[in-house]
């Protein structure tokens, strides 16, 4: 794998194991509306959707203001619980500083909001770690759009051919595809092997110690 410029990053599951708080928060939810037939399987599948989404597939629910007001019932338990819950995947340290050491810049993409990302990243890495940070508070469409994207590369003065994109899901591999960038797809979640590679891509790997640094 030829060394890039610019490393663009989802979170959830690519970055982090914040599987626990999401099951958490979303449990939360929809337990109090009455939706207890929800698996945690189910749940972890929408790692990756807006919030909205999520809630409209886990329910069945489609009308615009019960979703905003199940979103912001998350959003409130979250506050609270999703950082505690949430956990680095062994290598990422590792390997983002081998990345910074050589020079490469790094960011994250992510439908999650900034500052949640930020709450945690301030815990883990020094300020200024991350040379830059897109949430969902940030762009007028989520991903899979690659507004975020572009944004961040517009940011770092990066172009397609000097970045690469590296996600968990099919969310991912559709905002690499429609960013025009190369794609890796980790295997961290609950996304198959199969479901990644019928995407463009570099590579499909198990962890992201398989990211060559020189």
């Amino acid at each position: 794998m030829r060394q890039y410029k610019t490393y663009l990053f989802d979170f959830d599951y690519t970055l982090v194991d914040s599987s626990n708080g999401i099951v958490m928060c979303f449990r939360h939810v929809l337990d109090k509306h009455g939706y207890k037939n929800v698996d945690d399987r189910a749940i972890k599948r929408t790692i990756g959707m807006t919030l909205d989404d999520a809630f409209a597939l886990l329910t069945g629910v489609s009308g615009r203001e019960v979703l905003v007001s199940y979103r912001k019932e998350y959003v409130a338990k979250a506050d609270v619980c999703m950082s505690d819950n949430t956990i680095l995947f062994s290598e990422v340290t590792n390997v983002l500083q081998a990345l910074k050491q050589q020079g490469s810049k790094i960011g994250v993409i992510s439908t999650k909001y900034r500052y949640r990302i930020m709450e945690f990243v301030n815990r883990h890495f020094p300020a200024g770690f991350f040379d830059i940070v897109v949430g969902g508070e940030d762009v007028s469409k989520a991903k899979p759009s690659p507004e975020g994207v572009w944004y961040a590369m517009k940011q770092l003065n990066s172009d397609t051919r000097d970045c690469l994109y590296v996600g968990d899901c099919v969310i991912d591999a559709q905002t690499a595809q429609a960013a025009a960038l190369d794609f890796v797809g980790v295997l961290h979640g609950t996304t198959t092997r199969e479901e990644l590679l019928a995407y463009p891509h570099i590579a499909i790997i198990d962890d992201l110690g398989t990211i060559r640094v020189k």
